[in-house]
């Protein structure tokens, strides 16, 4: 069968997952807000609950993949480091000088080791010698490379609708190089870059403006229907785009467009509302009430 989902209920063959790492670590009080946290993590009691997790999905015949050894594997590849030196580690993010030696080391560092500071961040102390200003204005502990401790939720940085995919324009600056690390696996990575697929919206090299959207929002409820909620992370001009592209394909025949209190309490429509099974779901009925939907012939409600 084709990469792709089709139904939030129905039979999970394979999942991306990442276990936490270094960048939970980098977690402390006085950032936690700034990464989205509320507040720092018990990071060895995490990991434990993550790889019981993951032993339940094995147990049931889900095969589950690492996104931290994707990265890693993807990077393998040569024209991967470059293009993570072009959008992750670039001038315009850690410095012209820092840039420089960045390239330098990604060039020649191990893959993995590569892959856990792309994920973890990189502090003044990871660094053993002056890269210009940044690093010479720094503290020992102030993050050159901010971690992303977000990465744990898979789900948002991209989400496969049907027989394809969206690469995130997400709308908090702490989130948006996880973005960057999904489109590198799917650039890069055998298992996708052997595929041909659609990518109904994203993509590093476009300005998305303000087309932002979480996957947390978007669910494929199955039916040719798709259920996105539009809140505090995910606009309308989002939805409008991965409609259109879902329409024009023929992928989708109906998406419904949820408005959602632009409150971080809410946050995603998975949080609103979650599909149990085809005829049950879980709700918040402080939010799920009446709704205005579009009709079958594809417009959005």
């Amino acid at each position: 069968m084709a990469i792709g989902v089709r139904s939030e209920v129905g039979k999970l063959r394979q999942v991306m997952v990442h276990r936490p790492s270094l960048e939970h670590t980098r977690l402390t009080p006085s950032n936690a807000e700034e990464l989205l946290f509320d507040d720092v993590l018990w990071v060895s009691r995490a990991k434990s609950e993550h790889d019981a997790f993951c032993d339940v999905m094995r147990k049931r015949g889900v095969e589950v993949f690492k996104a931290e050894q994707m990265l890693t594997e993807a990077l393998a590849e040569s024209r991967a480091r470059d293009w993570v030196c072009d959008h992750i580690l670039s001038e315009r993010e850690v410095g012209i000088t820092a840039a420089q030696r960045a390239r330098e080391w990604a060039g020649t560092a191990d893959a993995a080791l590569v892959a856990e500071f792309l994920i973890g961040g990189i502090t003044k102390a990871d660094v053993q010698r002056d890269v210009g200003l940044v690093w010479e204005s720094a503290d020992p502990t102030s993050m050159l490379l901010p971690p992303l401790p977000n990465f744990l939720f898979q789900r948002d940085p991209s989400c496969w609708i049907y027989d394809g995919v969206t690469i995130n324009p997400m709308t908090k600056p702490a989130r948006k190089p996880e973005t960057m690390i999904m489109e590198a696996i799917y650039r890069f990575h055998p298992m996708f870059a052997a595929e041909k697929f659609p990518i109904w919206l994203g993509g590093s090299d476009e300005n998305w403006g303000r087309a932002h959207v979480e996957g947390g929002d978007v669910q494929p409820i199955g039916n040719g229907a798709v259920m996105i909620g539009m809140g505090e992370r995910t606009t309308p001009q989002a939805v409008l785009w991965i409609a259109r592209s879902l329409f024009r394909a023929g992928s989708a025949r109906l998406v419904l467009a949820v408005h959602l209190p632009k409150s971080r309490s809410y946050m995603h429509l998975d949080t609103v509302i979650t599909m149990c099974d085809r005829d049950l779901v879980t709700l918040f009925p402080q939010v799920v009430g009446g709704a205005h939907v579009g009709d079958p012939a594809g417009r959005v409600g």
